[in-house]
């Protein structure tokens, strides 16, 4: 049984891999250091129970969304629908 060049998993990075590596953690980086700057600049901000409750509906169904869509994909992949 021969194997597949291309489907080799221990394929090292090109130079370009590596290139979009470091600007996705780059990315990264930068994101997160904005979600932190803007969580403690909010420090004295109440929500009601309103706004907790529409926060985590908001991520439940973002969430379910992206879950049923990547379903969708795996699924239409397994049974030769992406033809």
């Amino acid at each position: 049984m021969e194997t597949d060049p291309q489907n080799d998993s221990k394929t090292p990075l090109s130079a370009a891999g590596w290139i979009a590596l470091g600007v996705l953690a780059g990315f990264f980086c930068v994101s997160l250091w904005y979600a932190v700057k803007v969580w403690t600049a909010m420090a004295g901000v109440q929500m009601s129970g309103w706004g907790w409750t529409f926060l985590v509906l908001g991520i439940v169904v973002t969430i379910g969304l992206g879950a049923g869509l990547m379903a969708l994909v795996f699924y239409s992949s397994r049974h030769d629908m992406d033809q």
